[in-house]
């Protein structure tokens, strides 16, 4: 099984820990976050993982080499500029008939090895891999009819909705709704997706996520790794 990680990102809303350090390289533990994305793949029947890097590209290459220290193949698809999330995938040129895509700052217990088969099955166009997450609203919510009448009143609610957790199965065919060489996100693809009928498949996670994206987020990803560490790398 295939895998690219995307791990070309500058880390800007986690400084001052990226000042020094490519995001992927930030420890959680023992290890790199990256290195626990790495174990987690291999651990799950991943046997080529392909880095797509930009900022700092050669220290993350200098750390992970070849993969042969976790037992599978790792290569580089080096991004002259910012491409966002899904043009790189351009740029690797022998991608299979289906591959997992996953950012690589995400701490998760998924079962990757899981999504990418019900994928296959499915024979589906692209797979995201789903987390519910709650959203506290601070302040009393007015519900209003339009013309200044209070119709309903709701006191700090709490909103439930599937966010996407950056980790994804795409079949081969996906590249031909990417343009080449301009900036492509994942947004932009969703919503090419959508504009064109094609289906895109949500497969829900009820474990754990975190996207390590702000200092705090940071602080709560070692606190848990520590706590949950046996989980994480399957131990």
């Amino acid at each position: 099984m295939r895998a690219v990680i995307l791990a070309g990102g500058k880390g800007t809303r986690l400084r001052p820990y990226t000042l020094v350090l490519p995001k992927p390289l930030v420890p959680i533990g023992d290890y790199p976050i990256l290195e626990v994305v790495i174990r987690q793949l291999a651990a799950s029947g991943f046997t080529h993982v392909t880095m797509a890097v930009n900022h700092l590209a050669e220290l993350v290459e200098a750390f992970f080499g070849d993969g042969r220290r976790w037992g599978l193949k790792i290569d580089y698809s080096v991004e002259c500029r910012p491409l966002s999330t899904m043009a790189p995938l351009k740029l690797i040129r022998d991608l299979p008939d289906d591959f997992l895509v996953m950012n690589g700052d995400i701490l998760t217990d998924a079962p990757f090895e899981r999504l990418y088969q019900e994928h296959v099955a499915g024979g589906n166009l692209f797979t995201i891999s789903s987390y519910q997450r709650e959203v506290h609203v601070d302040f009393g919510v007015l519900e209003t009819d339009g013309n200044g009448l209070l119709r309903g009143f709701q006191e700090k609610p709490v909103q439930r909705h599937d966010v996407s957790m950056g980790v994804y199965v795409l079949s081969r065919r996906v590249l031909e709704h990417i343009p080449d060489d301009v900036p492509f996100g994942f947004d932009d693809l969703m919503l090419a997706l959508l504009g064109k009928g094609e289906k895109v498949h949500l497969r829900g996670h009820e474990g754990y996520w975190l996207d390590i994206g702000r200092p705090d987020d940071y602080v709560e990803a070692v606190e848990q790794f520590e706590r949950q560490k046996h989980a994480f790398l399957r131990q």
